[in-house]
């Protein structure tokens, strides 16, 4: 069944890419777009639809949030182009783009060159392997959007920078997709290079689609709003802001000397559970000088992750608080740990009634709020006799982490997430269940009355 929903999905999407590529003009001056973002449902990882190539074609990549730049297969029999061209050695270009693997490296026959172009280092971020690829430059589209709906036009990147691979680092990935679309802060990502053509702010938006949602979610690009859903619901005006925090060392599959972290960090400072202190040591959510700790974003971990003295004191709180609620727990189901009987759960607007998680931002009263929906898991035992289960979806990270905190994609779904790279902020909304809509329910057709 889930390879069916994918399918159908998929072929929605493309369709819908195909009559925007073949009766949209393209635009040149400064506008926002969207690009609409599915959930897996077998990998439980997130896609991005954009265009690509020249023609333009529909191209599926996974989303990966805080990937340094974007890689495409290759391969002849999945990469044709007029357009693409590799990047010589020793040309400004490859020497800033080269710099990105590596400080004073750059040489003719080094680490910065490949088959006599300039090269780079994809990595699949899912089974952790990265390969010495060539960098290339060819065009990506985006559909223009008014924050309503997409109004007849594509925004086209003529001279986009990425790199590309072999189809052994689609393993592991969604079916179907054909590379790696990466949002991190550096230079070279998906937003800085759209912003840098169209000369605006590097300002874009996730809302990612919710796991029960057969419709998909959006990226924004190029605009801090407005952001409409259905039936009409403005999300922008929900926004709330923390600082995004810098991580001195960048270091994922590949370590990047002398580089800050691309990924995205906020400064949580305490986690609370029905307005109880999760205690622990606070220093854990600080940033040492080797990079290590503190909390990021990461749209290719699927549950939350945390340190296992912070996981294991989050979870006494929460099975505190959820006995208060009668709530008793269960035998788990892996990778979880605790999970409760679904049949004793009460169902509401905001998912399972489960105690509320907050986490806590630089200010008492700015605080990211997870109810059930986001907190919890839905999983169908194999024996029937079990029956159904709610699982807590916070997973322990082990005792020495490189993030003491990883918010994974589970408790970003139908959350509005604007990254602000010129103000250095995130903005955030919590669950848009709150405001009776869903990130499913942007309109995606150029029928505004839809």
């Amino acid at each position: 069944m889930s390879f069916s929903f994918s399918f159908i999905q998929h072929t929605i999407l493309f369709i819908f890419i195909f009559f925007f590529i073949y009766n949209c003009n393209i635009v040149y001056s400064s506008t926002a777009f969207v690009a609409p973002i599915t959930r897996d449902p077998s990998t439980e990882l997130y896609t991005i639809f954009i265009s690509s190539k020249t023609p333009l074609q529909p191209t599926n990549l996974l989303l990966d949030l805080g990937g340094k730049f974007t890689w495409f297969d290759c391969t002849p029999e999945s990469y044709t182009s007029t357009t693409h061209h590799y990047i010589p050695c020793g040309t400004s270009l490859c020497i800033s783009l080269t710099s990105l693997a590596c400080s004073n490296c750059f040489r003719q026959s080094g680490p910065g060159c490949h088959n006599n172009s300039c090269a780079l280092f994809p990595e699949n971020p899912v089974i952790k392997n990265s390969v010495l690829a060539q960098a290339l430059v060819d065009s990506v589209a985006l559909t223009v959007t008014n924050g309503r709906n997409p109004v007849g036009q594509m925004g086209l990147v003529p001279n986009f920078v990425g790199s590309c691979s072999d189809n052994s680092l689609l393993r592991g990935l969604p079916d179907g997709v054909s590379g790696l679309a990466g949002l991190g802060r550096s230079n070279y990502s998906l937003p800085a290079q759209v912003s840098s053509v169209y000369a605006s702010p590097n300002i874009f938006a996730l809302c990612l689609p919710g796991v029960s949602s057969a419709s998909s979610g959006a990226a924004f690009f190029n605009t801090g709003g407005p952001y409409y859903f259905l039936p009409g619901i403005d999300l922008s005006s929900h926004l709330i802001y923390t600082p995004l925090i810098l991580n001195p060392v960048g270091f994922t599959i590949i370590t990047y000397y002398g580089h800050p972290s691309d990924e995205y960090f906020i400064n949580v400072t305490s986690i609370n559970i029905n307005g109880k202190p999760v205690e622990f040591s606070h220093s854990l959510l600080t940033i040492d000088e080797s990079g290590f700790g503190g909390a990021r974003l990461s749209t290719v971990t699927p549950y939350t992750t945390l340190e296992t003295s912070i996981y294991n004191a989050f979870v006494q709180v929460f099975v505190n608080e959820s006995a208060a609620l009668n709530l008793t727990a269960t035998d788990p189901v892996s990778p979880f740990e605790v999970c409760y009987a679904a049949s004793d759960v009460y169902s509401t607007p905001l998912g399972p009634a489960f105690p509320v998680i907050d986490l806590v931002m630089h200010s008492e009263d700015v605080f990211w709020r997870i109810a059930g929906a986001n907190s919890m898991v839905s999983v169908a035992r194999e024996d029937e006799e079990g029956g159904d289960v709610w699982c807590l979806g916070f997973v322990d990270g082990g005792e020495k982490p490189r993030s003491s905190v990883v918010i994974g994609g589970h408790q970003m779904e139908d959350n509005l997430l604007q990254f602000d790279l010129v103000s250095m902020r995130l903005g955030f909304t919590s669950s848009v269940l709150v405001h009776d809509t869903n990130c499913a329910s942007f309109n995606f057709t150029d029928d505004p009355g839809v």
